[in-house]
């Protein structure tokens, strides 16, 4: 008895889908869910091995749903139940290297929704239906999310992200997930709500598919060479019968069978089309045959291709391949990959990268053809951790004088996720010039899978900081700049000097920063010698002693009652604010009288030649033109929390309050202006070449910095 979303086969009374030509039975039912029929569940997940081809089908299947893309199809000679109806095109997030959070924020563009927190997604979603808009989502791919494969970001998608879609019963959604996880997805539903489509189950079995898939492969007019078995129609068909039923109709069996055909025109010499034998039943039996057709032994195919299964990304330089299979094969094998390109050929395509930034040697990588390549691969490496070691240390070798900036996109983005996988990443957590050259997403991601307890005070400051570094998709210097203020405030100073040395263009620099609750308002002010009585003072270099007649630079901050080192401003008033004086340079608590602090006018800030604007989260600085209008912007600190207070010094110190405390910065070049205080900066640099700067426009106009698209939205 078939069930309401199997109907009878009619191969012969109907031609097959154009792209996936076959997989009636599956179509059926996902168009049963589409469609919304009388007993179709509200959630199908579809699942299979690797290469037993849900992508494709969900593909094809998705080319009919699309109103624009099923114009350019003849449906008539289709099967009707395996057409749906002509309805608007589903939400289709690609969470291919995306993580769970930035999956719900495509919906959440996509959707146009209100939301500033994941955890409010899921109920606006649910109300979408009252508006009369339909909430159909489609999520392809599962397997490979993640920016970082040694983190599990397939299984955070469909705990965070499809079980709370699943549960809500306005929401029709079909998701391709990684098999492991099909059940999971699907309990706690109500029963008939869901429905797993496994395509290695006989249940959901293509034979004749996966029959006219080899047969046309092996078919000259769509590419094959004209072989015996090629042109002769007979043969052809022959030819694609055997090789589909060595391969069978489970797992794997779609990608078996395309390697298979590929093996064989690729070098047919030899081939005999009526000897069993040399037909594969999987994936890595093709490897084996392949090499062996060859005369090469199956191991130096399969460590010419560890590489590739064990890279990140969308795949290698084509300059790291050979250093990084001689790296796990623990030998030379530079001699067998010059010969050995028709080896590999069947495995690997080219990626072709264009654009201004990437040299020359990162334009062309090297990928697998399909994900289940890698795992026949990786499945043949007796200890993968330890050949991922092996990787990572070569990695580190094609770094330049081992300076971060300098190495290759490749090596500099993904080195942390071949060391997660090795065990080794909390020692390459050290490096400050790492944390500020790596791409943020992905070594974001590689250190939150690390065990917290296994992370040192470096990489605890940077997981602090990494959320801001992603949400402001903050370039190299500006991250480097805001890690080294970070490395100040958790009071890590020979971090923030590393990072200073490595990357002598940080826009400014952290003089001091002490945690303090509860300021509200920060002032720069000046106090006379007679006034200050201040260790700091007295212990300060010589050339920063000034003449008695200096007035000293201060931090004055309005703080609660009680905090340390604070004046109250009423005494008999419990209530009132206290001020905590400090000295601008070194942050020393200074006992003076608040009332003889000397506060700049308007007039004297007007005239200075910078200036700042602030908003909720950012402060930039500007440089003064000679008319209104012709402001350049220097730079601008990013907070991952609000500024409660901010100022600015006549010779460019920036002052600054959060919930965290107060911090001070030296803007980076300050241009002098003449003051009889003494200099706020310890150890004075030399006048430095100003950087070009791009128009912007006038500071009362600008906005805070924004980014587009998940990563710019605030975490959960």
């Amino acid at each position: 008895m078939t069930s309401p979303t199997q109907a009878p086969e009619q191969a012969k009374a109907h031609e097959p889908h154009p792209y996936i030509g076959g997989r009636n039975a599956a179509l059926r039912a996902l168009t049963a869910w589409r469609t919304e029929r009388p007993g179709a569940p509200r959630v199908v997940i579809l699942t299979g091995s690797p290469g037993t081809g849900c992508s494709r089908l969900l593909t094809g299947f998705l080319m009919l749903c699309d109103p624009e893309y099923r114009k350019g199809v003849e449906l008539d000679p289709l099967d009707p139940a395996t057409v749906p109806a002509d309805l608007p095109a589903p939400a289709v997030p690609s969470v291919a290297g995306l993580t769970a959070a930035q999956t719900l924020w495509l919906l959440a563009d996509h959707y146009e929704l209100s939301a500033t927190r994941t955890a409010d997604i899921f109920p606006e979603l649910g109300q979408l239906p009252l508006s009369g808009r339909p909430v159909t989502i489609v999520v392809p791919d599962v397997d490979r999310a993640g920016p970082v494969r040694g983190t599990g970001e397939p299984a955070h998608v469909v705990r965070d992200v499809l079980k709370p879609l699943a549960a809500v019963d306005s929401i029709r959604l079909l998701a391709d997930v990684p098999r492991e996880f099909a059940t999971e997805l699907a309990e706690g539903l109500p029963p008939g709500v869901a429905r797993i489509i496994d395509l290695d189950a006989p249940e959901w079995g293509d034979p004749e598919g996966l029959v006219l898939q080899a047969e046309a492969l092996l078919n000259p007019q769509f590419g094959a060479p004209e072989l015996p078995f090629t042109v002769d129609p007979d043969a052809r068909r022959a030819l694609a019968e055997l090789i589909a039923r060595h391969a069978g109709d489970g797992a794997g069996s779609r990608l078996t069978t395309h390697l298979a055909v590929q093996s064989i025109l690729m070098n047919p010499e030899g081939f005999d089309p009526a000897d069993a034998s040399q037909l594969p039943r999987s994936v890595g039996e093709v490897l084996d045959l392949h090499a062996q057709r060859l005369d090469t032994h199956p191991r130096i195919l399969r460590q010419i291709l560890a590489p590739l299964a064990l890279a990140e990304g969308d795949g290698l330089p084509v300059h790291l391949l050979a250093p990084l299979a001689s790296a796990v094969a623990e030998r030379d094998i530079s001699e067998d990959m010059a010969r050995g390109m028709l080896l590999v050929a069947p495995f690997i395509r080219p990626i072709e990268r264009a654009g201004e930034g990437i040299p020359e040697d990162e334009r062309t990588l090297l990928g697998l053809q399909h994900p289940g390549i890698g795992e026949a691969v990786r499945a043949g490496i007796p200890d993968v951790p330890g050949a991922q070691a092996r990787v990572a240390m070569e990695l580190l070798e094609a770094v330049p004088d081992q300076d971060w900036a300098k190495a290759g996109a490749y090596v500099r983005d993904h080195i942390a996720g071949h060391t997660l996988e090795a065990g080794l990443l909390p020692r390459l957590l050290t490096d400050p010039g790492l944390f500020a050259h790596a791409e943020p997403v992905r070594l974001r991601a590689a250190v939150e899978a690390v065990p917290p307890e296994q992370l040192d005070a470096p990489a605890r400051t940077y997981l602090r900081t990494a959320p801001l570094l992603t949400r402001t998709q903050a370039p190299a210097i500006l991250r480097a700049a805001l890690l080294e203020t970070a490395f100040v405030e958790d009071g890590l100073p020979e971090y923030a000097t590393a990072l200073r040395r490595t990357v002598p263009e940080l826009p400014w620099h952290t003089l001091w920063s002490v945690p303090v609750a509860g300021v509200d308002a920060v002032t720069v002010g000046m106090l006379r010698p007679s006034e200050a009585a201040s260790d700091s003072a007295a212990d300060a270099p010589a050339e920063q002693k000034s003449p008695e007649s200096a007035a000293l630079a201060v931090a004055v901050c309005a703080v609660p009652q009680g905090t340390p080192g604070s004046s109250p401003l009423k005494a008999d008033d419990p209530e009132a604010p206290a001020v905590l004086v400090q000295d601008l340079a070194t942050g020393s608590v200074i006992d003076a009288d608040p009332t003889r602090i000397v506060r700049s006018s308007d007039d004297e800030r007007a005239t200075r030649p910078l200036g700042f604007s602030r908003g909720a989260d950012y402060v930039r600085i500007w440089r003064r033109g000679e008319q209104k209008g012709d402001e350049k912007i220097v730079t601008a600190l990013i907070s991952a929390t609000p500024f409660t207070g901010t100022d600015l010094s006549p010779d460019g110190l920036l002052l600054v309050a959060t919930e965290r405390g107060v911090k001070a910065l030296q803007i980076r070049p300050a241009q002098p202006h003449p003051t009889n205080a003494r200099r706020s900066v310890p150890n004075p640099r030399e006048a430095e070449p100003e950087p070009a700067q791009a128009p912007e426009p006038t500071p009362e106009a600008a906005q805070a910095p924004q980014a587009s698209g998940p990563d710019a939205h605030p975490a959960a």
